[in-house]
């Protein structure tokens, strides 16, 4: 069945764009009051998260009440440290904690690797729900952390500013280490083949803590894992979707990431789109306006969103934040972005 807005899909294979397509992170989420609703319906994020009805209902809102050219299914990055045995507890003003945390290698052995339709089922069928909602309006993004960022929270049991813990291992224990990032890498893969099985028509990956390392380090620690899931992805016919990666911080990675079996590169708000287009000449890159300019005045978030799209250039462009919205932005000003970039 054709899409009738496949945009973003086009943009993501380096194909011809009548116009850059939009969408943004965490744009199913607090923002929009009508999640805030379904949220106190739910009780819990985690309930939100893991009730596939309610999950596909707010994966669709921001394409209804925003008019992004994408939706993103509402999810977490931590479900699969729970789907290996490692649950997690999401604490208001707090953010995530894990009760147990993993850092040897008994530890390790309590763990398993994921069985996406057993541990992950809950997921598979709000994308598929989010597919049958959408009728084929626009495509559907499937996701998941990447071995480095899980490797953070599950070792160091919470979100850090430095992750001194999940450090210290790579230095003391890198046995361990690599142990428990392969057993990571290899339930994400099946992880995303099943959302790709599900229905997702690309897949992203977050590295969201790629910036606490030094280059050697996510050379050694992150990109061989992350490679590991693009080539994965990429040489099974049935899973042959646009993969992105999007790895935060990571602004000394771009090249390499370029060079990996991805279509797509996202950019944060510290990637110059200009250097990032030298260092990155043949894939899409996307990105990677400050979620901070959604603060300032219509005219100030009108100008810096010309200034974006000229600075990348209208093909192999997908427009987005560099990084997630924020909880407190005024969807309105959220709207301007997007119909600004529509615009132009």
């Amino acid at each position: 069945m054709n899409l009738q807005n496949d945009l973003l899909l086009r943009a993501a294979r380096g194909e011809q764009v009548e116009r850059v397509p939009v969408w943004m992170m965490r744009q199913a989420g607090r923002i929009l009051a009508e999640y805030r609703a379904v949220r106190e319906k739910a009780g819990s994020f985690i309930s939100l998260a893991t009730t596939p009805e309610l999950a596909a209902e707010v994966t669709i809102q921001p394409v209804d009440l925003l008019g992004v050219d994408a939706a993103i299914i509402f999810s977490d990055i931590l479900v699969v440290p729970e789907a290996m045995g490692l649950p997690y507890e999401m604490v208001e003003q707090r953010g995530p904690v894990f009760p147990k945390t993993v850092r040897t290698a008994d530890d390790l052995k309590q763990l398993r690797v994921a069985d996406a339709e057993t541990d992950l089922g809950y997921v598979l069928e709000a994308i598929r729900l989010t597919k049958k909602g959408l009728n084929n309006r626009v495509p559907l993004i499937g996701f998941a952390g990447a071995p480095f960022t899980i490797f953070c929270y599950m070792t160091e049991g919470k979100g850090s500013k430095t992750f001194s813990v999940a450090k210290k291992l790579l230095y003391t224990d890198p046995v361990f280490s690599h142990a428990l990032l392969q057993k990571i890498t290899d339930s994400t893969i099946g992880y995303l083949k099943a959302q790709v099985a599900a229905g997702a028509n690309l897949v992203q990956l977050f590295d969201s803590w790629a910036g606490i390392l030094s280059p050697e380090q996510y050379n050694t620690y992150s990109l061989p894992y992350i490679k590991q899931i693009c080539d994965a992805i990429a040489v099974d016919p049935a899973t042959d979707v646009p993969v992105t990666v999007f790895a935060k911080g990571a602004f000394f990675a771009r090249k390499a990431i370029g060079e990996l079996n991805c279509s797509v590169v996202g950019l944060d708000w510290n990637m110059d789109p200009a250097e990032s287009r030298l260092l990155v000449p043949n894939k899409t890159l996307q990105g990677n306006l400050d979620p901070c300019v959604l603060y300032a005045s219509y005219d100030q978030i009108r100008a810096e969103v010309r200034k974006m799209v000229d600075a990348f250039g209208k093909q192999q462009y997908i427009a987005n934040l560099g990084h997630g919205v924020y909880p407190d932005t005024d969807p309105d000003k959220v709207r301007c972005f997007i119909e600004t970039v529509k615009e132009l």
